[in-house]
């Protein structure tokens, strides 16, 4: 079984990888972390930190569909995160392969943002890995980053889940999901 967690940044999605870690036991693999292997250990790798998470996604894809591919053919369990899993590339897999995937995208309402960016959002962008750079986004600069990100995930019809009011109540529903997956993948 894979867990694939997406989202924009700040969303939450390493702290739900702890978290689901530390519930099923199921090592969980950082997509950042293997960005910036690739981006220290060669300079010249095709991207650099700064690009978009779209442009970084595009080059890191193939790399993390093959680490995919491998543990659901040695039956091995793994959560992978990272904002540069994009919801088109789910559709990539065929059976059987996408029978053992389950994936979550996490975004913010407009709302949420608005009531919440210097009280929540900012404040807890290192819940579990350290930021070293001040956040430079502008409340409209995420605003659109969110807007964009749930028009992706509808056109490509991923699960989609959007925190609109008081996060840790809501966020439970993404954890539900996963369990109430996770039971039927078992099942099967």
């Amino acid at each position: 079984m894979i867990i694939l967690i997406s989202g924009n940044s700040c969303t939450g999605k390493t702290l739900m990888s702890q978290r689901l870690l530390e519930k099923y036991l199921i090592p969980y693999f950082s997509v950042d972390h293997l960005k910036m292997g690739l981006y220290r250990s060669d300079s010249n790798c095709g991207f650099t930190p700064q690009d978009s998470d779209e442009a970084i996604g595009e080059k890191l894809w193939p790399i993390i569909k093959g680490m995919i591919m491998t543990s659901i053919e040695n039956n091995q369990n793994m959560i992978i995160e990272g904002c540069y899993i994009l919801p088109r590339f789910i559709k990539d897999f065929e059976k059987p392969y996408s029978e053992n995937i389950i994936s979550v995208f996490l975004g913010f309402s407009t709302n949420y943002i608005k009531q919440n960016f210097d009280s929540n959002i900012v404040k807890h962008r290192s819940a579990i890995e350290t930021r070293l750079y001040p956040e430079e986004r502008t409340i409209s600069r995420f605003i659109d980053e969110h807007d964009h990100f749930r028009r992706s995930c509808k056109e490509y019809g991923v699960p989609y889940f959007e925190i609109d009011q008081n996060y840790e109540e809501e966020i439970m529903k993404v954890y539900d999901f996963i369990e109430v997956q996770k039971r039927k993948m078992e099942a099967n």
